[in-house]
């Protein structure tokens, strides 16, 4: 999920209980993941794919951290193949 985010976005704190942990704000990125489904105990060759915004904090010592995954919706209403994932 961190490999394809895009859109990266920066925005300042705000509130101050953050100022300790994103001394310098918190970077915003869109990515996609899926999912299996299954059936019963049996994983199908199908899964969901869905869209989500990815929350880095950023330290005052210049690190970035992953906080929260936000956002999060299914993006098709018809599921992939194990064939199609493969492409993407």
């Amino acid at each position: 999920m961190i490999e394809i985010a895009t859109d990266k976005t920066f925005h300042d704190n705000r509130k101050d209980k953050h100022s300790s942990d994103a001394g310098q704000g918190w970077y915003y990125y869109r990515t996609r993941f899926a999912m299996p489904i299954y059936e019963g105990e049996r994983k199908t060759d199908t899964y969901n794919i869905y869209s989500a915004c990815l929350l880095v904090n950023c330290a005052l010592n210049g690190n970035l951290y992953l906080y929260d995954l936000v956002d999060i919706k299914k993006e098709a209403s018809t599921p992939l193949k194990n064939y199609e994932i493969a492409k993407w």
